[in-house]
């Protein structure tokens, strides 16, 4: 069978555009590696209805919904090669099957990759952290720490002081002009040019960071900006154009969220620099109706 859409990943941006698909009666595939970048966070903050969230159960309610449509099915597996073909496209799982789509939505997502510090991935979305709107408000209050390495890193420091006493580490030798450097004394922020070394406390917890010079400095919580990069390589392969943004590379994707490639989407992470859960979600609905709106063209063509 050759099903209508083809959506790899299973997470939000995915079941959102699965969502739209199934109930426009279209026949429509979703392949999940059951490996979402949020995995590591305990709720999902910012969105409406469901703040406080578990990500998982977030997902798992999705799912159900989804299943209820009879056009749609989930399965568990890996897309490892994605060809276009004379009438859309041929997929390649890992477990050896082989499907075909007339149109594919990428919504597989992102992974981060962290600054070369040991301890920082085990405590990766529960003491250290990437976005102040997504977790500040569990922080709030306590003595927090921010990387600053870059523009995005003084950015995140100018933010945080509205959560609580902040101080900036500078990386690799970073410096912030004095016009930067003004606006973050202005803020209260406490700028500490000596490197990190080493995190303290007994992981997920942090109770501190160790310097280069042997002090050690309270933080409760670090926020740390990730660099991220595709959780797979079919874009590249398909030779889906890409530009990129302040924290990685994302495809270059038109209103309705169709990729340079004609008849291949993309959602969420994958398609914006900017990363929500919500923002995944609406991503997901426009590639859904973008998919759904190609199919139509083609079947009155």
């Amino acid at each position: 069978m050759r099903y209508d859409a083809v959506i790899v990943g299973g997470g939000n941006a995915g079941l959102s555009a699965a969502q739209a698909l199934a109930r426009a009666r279209r026949r429509v595939l979703v392949v999940d590696a059951g490996q979402p970048r949020n995995r590591f966070a305990a709720a999902v903050h910012n969105v409406f209805g469901h703040d406080g969230t578990p990500p998982a159960t977030l997902l798992a309610n999705g799912r159900a919904e989804l299943l209820r449509y009879p056009t749609a099915t989930v399965i568990a597996g890996e897309v490892i090669e994605a060809v276009a073909d004379a009438v859309g496209f041929s997929l390649a799982l890992a477990d050896g099957q082989t499907v075909q789509t007339r149109t594919l939505i990428l919504a597989g997502g992102v992974c981060d990759v962290l600054p070369p510090l040991d301890g920082l991935q085990a405590r990766w979305g529960r003491s250290v952290l990437h976005c102040p709107y997504c977790h500040g408000f569990e922080v709030a209050g306590r003595a927090l720490g921010v990387f600053a390495g870059d523009a995005m890193g003084l950015h995140r420091a100018r933010m945080l002081p509205d959560w609580g006493p902040t101080t900036c580490f500078l990386e690799d030798g970073f410096e912030p002009d004095a016009d930067d450097a003004r606006k973050l004394a202005n803020r209260g922020v406490t700028l500490e040019r000596v490197p990190v070394v080493e995190l303290l406390g007994t992981a997920p917890a942090l109770d501190g960071v160790r310097l280069a010079d042997g002090r050690s400095i309270a933080i409760d919580a670090l926020f740390v900006g990730s660099r991220v990069e595709p959780v797979d390589g079919l874009a590249d392969r398909l030779g889906c154009a890409q530009d990129i943004g302040p924290l990685g590379p994302y495809l270059r994707v038109d209103a309705f969220k169709q990729t340079s490639v004609p008849g291949a989407f993309a959602a969420g992470d994958l398609s914006q620099p900017m990363h929500s859960v919500p923002l995944s979600v609406a991503s997901g609905l426009l590639a859904g109706v973008g998919a759904h709106q190609a199919l139509i063209a083609a079947d009155a063509a």
